[in-house]
């Protein structure tokens, strides 16, 4: 072990960082000053002796990744002062409307954030993934001499994050899976909000880790420990084969009048308490945003220490590339983002008369086709397995080797009961790069997942839920697992995609969309019922999200419009009202937020004026009304029983869709007047 070596600018670049972090949060009259002030000796400590990143190049693959998730005002600060792109005025500005430093960090917004984290927990989980996407990835590329992935990953959390459940999920994944290069650092503060943690959190954190599987050590005196901190993180990275929690006991907001309490927690410090800080360090007093020169050129040596360990890189990345070019140019493809020419050419395709197959099928079929020629598809599921079919036939478990169970390589991840944890994983493989991650679960326990599924749509994260057993069609298991509001709740979330595909094609129709979406996940809602291949159901029609299933020739009565598993009714009960002399389209939107991009034109087209239009869905109505006029659906809950017979009791049978179709006609009729398309809006 290289013994720890004192630097004679290390109290002073501590100090900076405190009395910034006293600046950044009074200027903005709003934040957190007390964890960036104890906590500053370590984050000094792991970017100066440890951490390796190029502030020139924040996207640098290879680099080692950190995640702050119990902060901001921290990870703003020390950015500015290694040369991210984040200026002196970027931090006058901190939380302030555009500015490039938001009320918590946010991924591909700031210059060196990886993730955005906030919601306490979710960065530590996204941790998590970052560390099995470098496990895997170093499994699948590296070579004897060529360690190609090879970094580690450190997160800062605190002790909201270790009370949220999200984080005890992951953690739990990390122990089983041994994930050597993940390193956590615990700021142990004894503070939350509601003040001492004695009032509800009292459990032995390390006790707890350790019984996960992990590697845990303590530091005390973390305020000015340095070369405890450094030896804990030395020790952490000799462990190849745990993750590893350094419990750092700290003082909040050390060196402020307030220091150790939770009045430092939330609340920017008085200006006296400023002016005292600034003094007891030996800095201006009246002058807010003070760095010193020398420690501006302390933090510019450790960035050029990065650009050089990112020259090392390359280079040897370019031997690679000439002693194995085929794993080079696969590796440097994933890099980059860019999919193989050509995949969707095995996307499969259906025709009228094919088998009738329930849609979680249809979608383990597309996995089966893709899975060869997209390899940077990494799957699981929330040990639901055989009912989210998301696991292809012979495939390797994602398992530690030690295990006998699989390895690194494998492609298959085994989450267990545990879909908020597998969300915000998925998240985390997704941001790390060079992995486009699926996880399985039923629709209705996607919810148990949303803030993680929130922080994907609002971070641009591809991530693709495959969630089956998507409506009252799943039958015996009841209203506990039938989804009814769930749908409007993710169909509400900006920036994601909710696909509810009819038959095979649109299964087919919903992957080709989700995977080349690079910057929005999407949740394939999918049927345990089987469905009929449909006639007029094409690839091509289904990715605009919305189509005209069945035309008719001239002015039509009715248009019916359903997604998932209600359009074969719907065609049935067109089919009915058809033998009655009436003229019936059957439109298909098996995705709101496609159909919704297209042009007006185009949506016109195939909601168009002129005559009613029905909406008909085994969920909740809500919404419906801006694609029809008239909205039939559940009211309530669903009920346990066959899924025909749960279909039968709430009227979603092809019979009392045509009644229903048949009310509509006449009312309009009655009614007179022009029949407006809902889509047609003043803005």
């Amino acid at each position: 072990m290289v013994a720890f070596t004192p630097e004679p600018l290390d109290l002073k670049s501590i100090d900076t960082i405190r009395a910034l972090a006293a600046d950044v949060v009074a200027k903005a009259n709003s934040g957190h000053p007390g964890a960036p002030m104890g906590l500053a000796a370590a984050a000094h400590v792991l970017w100066s002796r440890f951490l390796k990143a190029n502030p020139k190049d924040s996207k640098w693959f290879a680099r080692d990744r950190f995640v702050l998730s119990n902060g901001c005002a921290l990870q703003y600060i020390i950015l500015h002062l290694l040369g991210y792109k984040l200026t002196l005025d970027d931090l006058k500005a901190f939380r302030q409307v555009d500015s490039k430093t938001p009320g918590h960090p946010e991924y591909h917004h700031t210059d060196g954030v990886e993730v955005t984290t906030g919601p306490l927990g979710q960065g530590f989980s996204n941790a998590v993934g970052f560390a099995i996407a470098e496990a895997h990835l170093a499994a699948t590329f590296n070579k004897e001499g060529f360690n190609i992935v090879d970094n580690y990953t450190y997160v800062f959390l605190g002790d909201g994050c270790l009370m949220e459940g999200v984080a005890s999920e992951a953690a739990s994944i990390a122990g089983h899976q041994r994930l050597g290069k993940l390193i956590a650092i615990y700021d142990d503060n004894h503070i939350t909000i509601d003040g001492d943690t004695n009032v509800a959190f009292t459990e032995d954190v390390l006790k707890r880790f350790e019984a996960y599987g992990w590697h845990v050590a303590e530091v005390k005196n973390g305020n000015s420990n340095y070369e405890g901190i450094y030896n804990a993180i030395i020790e952490a990275q000799k462990v190849k084969d745990k993750p590893s929690l350094i419990k750092l006991e700290t003082i909040i907001g050390y060196g402020s009048k307030q220091q150790g309490t939770h009045g430092v927690h939330g609340s920017p410090l008085k200006k006296d308490d400023i002016v005292q800080l600034k003094q007891a360090i030996g800095f201006p007093p009246e002058e807010s945003f003070f760095v010193p020169r020398e420690v501006y050129d302390l933090y510019g040596k450790i960035a050029e220490k990065g650009a050089f360990a990112q020259s090392k890189w390359e280079a040897l990345f370019v031997e690679y590339g000439k002693k194995f070019p085929n794993e080079y140019a696969e590796l440097s493809r994933r890099i980059k983002g860019e999919l193989p020419q050509g995949w969707e050419q095995k996307l499969p395709v259906y025709k009228v008369g094919d088998p009738a197959v329930a849609s979680r099928k249809l979608s383990e079929t597309v996995l089966t086709a893709i899975h060869g020629t997209l390899p940077e598809l990494f799957g699981g599921s929330a040990d639901l397995t055989g009912s989210n079919l998301t696991r292809v036939k012979n495939d390797v478990d994602f398992q530690p080797p030690s295990s006998g169970l699989g390895n690194h390589a494998g492609r298959y991840f085994r989450y267990g009961v545990r879909e908020h944890g597998m969300g915000a994983i998925l998240n985390g493989l997704s941001a790390y790069g060079a992995i486009l991650p699926y996880g399985g679960t039923f629709f209705n326990f996607v919810s148990y997942a949303a803030g993680a599924v929130r922080l994907a749509a609002l971070s641009g994260h591809q991530v693709i839920w495959v969630a089956t057993h998507d409506s009252i069609g799943l039958g015996e298991d009841g209203p506990t697992h039938q989804p009814v509001e769930t749908a409007i709740h993710f169909r509400a979330t900006p920036n994601l995609q909710v696909w509810r595909p009819a038959d095979g094609n649109e299964t087919s129709a919903a992957y080709l969309v989700a995977i080349n979406s690079r910057t929005t996940p999407s949740i394939l809602c999918l049927s345990r019922q089987n469905l009929p291949q449909l006639e007029g159901s094409t690839i091509a029609k289904a990715a605009k999200g919305g189509y005209v299933l069945h035309e008719v020739e001239g002015k039509e009565d009715l248009t019916i419009v359903s997604t998932g598993s209600e359009v074969s009714i719907v065609v049935e009960a067109a089919g009915k009202l058809s033998s009655d002399g009436l003229k019936i389209r059957v439109v298909s939107l098996p995705s709101w937020e496609i159909f919704d991009a297209q042009s007006q034109e185009y949506r016109l087209s195939v909601l168009r004026s002129g005559a009613p239009i029905l909406s008909v869905e085994a969920y909740s109505t809500i919404g419906w009304e801006r694609y029809s006029h008239e909205q039939f659906g559940l009211k309530g809950w669903g009920s346990s029983g066959p899924y025909d017979k749960v279909y039968a009791k709430f009227g979603l049978t092809g019979s009392n869709i045509a009644e229903l179709g048949k009310k509509t006609i006449e009312f309009y009729r009655k009614k007179g007047g022009e029949v407006v398309s809902p889509l047609i809006k003043a803005f």
